[in-house]
């Protein structure tokens, strides 16, 4: 079997590479796949399933007309779909970015069944971080920016660069919040249809704090995220204090949300085209989706220092959408964090982004902690080198809900 691990950058034009394989059109040293028959497995493929499902009430896949995709975890939904793909019995399997949103254990179960295929069927790996490679495939290739495709060394060292200079824009006013408590649980627990999700939670996040939130898929985070920013009523009737008081003590969703600053990659697909990027950045005040009233000039200016910090001022007037994904991921970073909101919650926010663009990001995330007074909550299953989180939560899945725990401190920040 011929197996081809390629590198990409988020600059590589992946959808029309993958389209050309699957067309059989490839060109260069995939001209060779184009005589057999070829299957994508991606978080997209899994979504078009999960669409069919949702608009048919069957997704097309014998095996789950027992279980629906909906119900299962993010893990067994991609078995089920690479299961259904490989009964298909392509020819070549291309796999993009297979590892997405999937723990520790759903990747290593998806390893051995990706290693048991490539006894019988091609490989075509395509993938923006080295540390998901397969390890049995001996080829790895990258595309440099001129489209050329050369050998790739996986085990080089990428320099670490200083990519920001400037300290972050300081905040045009100061929130008030009681107490130096934002978030507190106590002994919160959370069912669903009689099934304990959460047990016992307890945990306090107080302000200029860095913390991440850690667990395997299903193991309840987005729960707690959602309980946090009040769209779940699940977080009323609970020993739940937000911003320092007792939630459903009167205080209303949007007094919370004009207190916390999110970024989830999904954002990125609510900006149309006709979005620039200031605007973008500048409706962070406004807690808008685009831009519906007048910012004020210090809000505009405000913007436009984030984007200088963040070297791309001169792409102010450009499409939000036309900007390349690193360039996105940041600006939603600042549009985020723009008001210097108590609390700023980062939801898996190097989903899909290369190696460069990821260390950006970590940077500026632990630029953000060093320099200013937001708590951040970082949420993701994944650790990654070069962010330093001051404390971890980690959430541990059992037979009658998820349990927590701080299982690390790391020094404090110097500010």
């Amino acid at each position: 079997m011929h197996h081809c691990i390629v590198v990409l950058s988020n600059t590589f034009n992946k959808q029309l590479f993958i389209q050309q394989l699957l067309d059989k059109k490839a060109k260069g040293m995939f001209e060779s796949f184009n005589q057999l028959d070829a299957q994508l497995f991606s978080s997209y493929t899994v979504q078009q399933f999960l669409l069919e499902e949702e608009r048919h009430g069957n997704s097309g896949i014998a095996d789950a007309a027992t279980q629906s995709l909906r119900s299962m975890s993010s893990g067994e939904q991609k078995k089920m779909v690479l299961k259904h793909l490989l009964s298909l019995k392509p020819g070549v399997l291309i796999l993009d970015n297979l590892f997405d949103n999937l723990d520790a254990e759903a990747q290593q179960q998806l390893k051995k069944v990706l290693e048991h295929t490539a006894t019988h069927t091609h490989l075509i790996q395509l993938l923006h971080r080295k540390r998901e490679a397969l390890p049995f495939i001996q080829q790895i290739v990258t595309v440099t920016d001129q489209g050329e495709i050369v050998s790739f060394d996986i085990n080089q060292e990428d320099p670490a660069q200083d990519a920001f200079v400037q300290t972050i824009p300081p905040p045009l006013y100061s929130y008030k919040v009681d107490g130096h408590e934002l978030l507190r649980f106590s002994n919160v627990h959370v069912s669903y249809y009689d099934k304990q999700v959460l047990k016992n939670i307890n945990w306090s996040v107080h302000a200029g704090e860095f913390w991440q939130l850690k667990g395997p898929n299903g193991s309840g985070k987005t729960t707690l995220l959602t309980m946090i920013t009040g769209d779940n009523i699940k977080g009323y009737g609970k020993d739940l204090y937000i911003f320092g008081r007792k939630k459903g003590s009167g205080e209303t969703v949007w007094e919370i949300k004009d207190k916390i600053g999110y970024l989830t990659p999904a954002m990125t697909d609510l900006f149309s085209s006709r979005h620039t990027l200031a605007q973008m950045i500048v409706s962070g005040y406004m807690d808008q989706i685009g831009l519906y009233s007048i910012p004020t000039d210090m809000q505009k200016r405000s913007a436009y220092e984030w984007m200088q910090l963040l070297s791309i001022e001169q792409k102010a007037n450009k499409p939000f959408c036309d900007l390349s994904p690193g360039e996105q991921r940041m600006a939603l970073i600042a549009r985020a964090m723009v008001k210097h909101p108590p609390l700023l919650i980062l939801d898996e926010p190097l989903a899909g982004l290369d190696e460069h663009n990821a260390a950006k990001v970590i940077q500026l995330i632990n630029k953000i902690a060093a320099e200013s007074e937001s708590a951040i909550l970082y949420v993701s299953h994944q650790t990654e080198e070069g962010l330093q989180p001051q404390k971890i939560f980690e959430l541990t899945k059992t037979e009658n809900g998820s349990v927590g725990k701080i299982v690390s401190f790391n020094l404090p920040q110097i500010r």
